[in-house]
């Protein structure tokens, strides 16, 4: 599957739009299983809040690629990543509620 570029780069069909809206992803039957999957990942916390505290304040119409190619993470990872920051920033105007943050310990 080498298409000439780096790991952390994402495939072309994603550089040229095709990929659907974040809000898009969030309605498949395997997004649960997806931020599940990122919520274990060690770096979620520490970039979430690198996410919210740097990249969105200097640049707020971060795409999930450019997210994913700057911080070298997975594209569903940024993707989670955005979307979960754009519910914050909702609740914060007054409307939905955020979705839950992983819970320290066994479930």
């Amino acid at each position: 599957m080498d298409r000439g570029k780096s790991n952390n780069q994402p495939p072309d069909e994603y550089q040229d739009g095709a990929a659907m809206a974040i809000e898009e992803y969030s309605k498949e039957q395997l997004w649960q299983i997806l931020v599940e999957t990122v919520h274990a990942l060690v770096m979620y916390r520490g970039h979430k809040t690198y996410t919210r505290n740097v990249i969105l304040q200097e640049s707020p119409e971060t795409t999930p690629i450019m997210l994913a190619t700057r911080l070298g993470m997975p594209l569903g990872e940024a993707l989670v990543l955005l979307h979960e920051l754009a519910a914050e920033k909702k609740l914060e105007k007054g409307e939905k509620s955020p979705p839950q943050e992983p819970k320290a310990g066994i479930q």
